[in-house]
């Protein structure tokens, strides 16, 4: 599907015009999105816009690294946006030209949506947006960041719910968490710090220099990829300290487990010792033939068990 957008030079919106009535003069600019668009509607890119065979490739070829590429005349982004059900990621393409700009995306986007309903309501009768394309991608750009945040958000309820139950549950279920908790920030990081550095090479792009409104807009954005970014390196600190500490936690339970192992295999060893001699079933052994022999062997098997038991409280093996 191919839909249209054109903004007047007296600040009104037009949409659902056609591909033609872009060229005419009453059009400050225009916005062109292609959603779920077709093969042949995918070679109007090149047919009818002329693009880079460079940039048409990596819009029909997904999925690419979020970038920035400057061309002649426009230029082109590549930008991701994030499920926050699953963090599956869509690559939302934007040609950026003096009076026109192209989004381009595979599946259909809530974000370009909502930015397509809101910016017809922004623009209406406010000069500030007949800058134009540079401020309708600032729109797509900020409503995909903010799409990022309760991802973010939710990494770091469940990372602190998981520090507040760690001691109620067994080390083998909390270490399986921090891990898939791991694997989830991994999948942020490689969206969130890419666009980080499109977004910082854009605020150090000539392509804007001067133009002093989009550039704050564009320095916004950047400040929340900065913070999301450095919100995912401390979620990532964070998993390690609670993995090391459960893995400290596991091996002081195996020490203690070992321990009491150990306690146990001392104590009886020469109590096997003593059953052991006197199970052998020589026929000369003068204890057997003792009337209270056997009472005396358990009892001393006893006493030897009670002195042991206390040498090991002495030496603070039970504590």
């Amino acid at each position: 599907m191919i839909r249209v957008m054109g903004i007047t030079h007296d600040h009104r919106v037009d949409a659902g015009i056609s591909l033609e009535d872009i060229q005419d003069t009453k059009y400050l600019w225009s916005w062109i999105d292609f959603s779920e668009p077709t093969d042949e509607e995918g070679c109007l890119l090149d047919t009818g816009f002329h693009f880079h065979p460079l940039a048409i490739e990596d819009c029909l070829h997904v999925l690419q690294r979020p970038k920035i590429d400057y061309y002649e005349e426009y230029e082109f982004l590549v930008l991701h946006a994030l499920d926050p059900d699953t963090l599956a990621t869509a690559e939302v393409n934007l040609f950026i030209g003096s009076n026109y700009m192209v989004s381009f995306h595979h599946r259909p986007i809530t974000e370009i949506d909502a930015v397509w309903e809101g910016l017809q309501h922004r623009t209406q009768g406010r000069k500030s947006w007949t800058r134009g394309p540079f401020v309708a991608a600032y729109f797509v750009i900020d409503a995909l960041v903010d799409q990022y945040f309760p991802c973010v958000y939710a990494v770091e309820d469940e990372l602190d719910e998981l520090e507040n139950r760690g001691s109620k549950e067994s080390v083998e279920l909390l270490m399986n968490q921090v891990f898939e908790l791991r694997s989830r920030l991994l999948k942020l990081r490689r969206t969130i710090v890419p666009m980080r550095d499109m977004m910082y090479r854009i605020l150090n792009s000539q392509h804007i220099q001067g133009e002093n409104e989009p550039r704050a807009y564009f320095a916004d954005v950047y400040d929340h990829l900065l913070k999301l970014s450095e919100m995912i390196e401390s979620d990532r600190e964070m998993t390690a300290d609670l993995r090391d500490s459960y893995i400290s936690l596991n091996s002081n339970r195996m020490n203690g487990i070992m321990k009491t192992l150990t306690v146990i295999t001392t104590v009886f060893m020469p109590l096997t010792l003593i059953a052991g001699i006197y199970g052998m079933n020589f026929i000369y052994m003068p204890e057997l033939d003792w009337k209270y022999g056997y009472f005396a062997v358990l009892g001393g098997m006893a006493v030897l068990t009670v002195w042991m038991i206390l040498a090991f409280l002495r030496r603070g093996w039970f504590k």
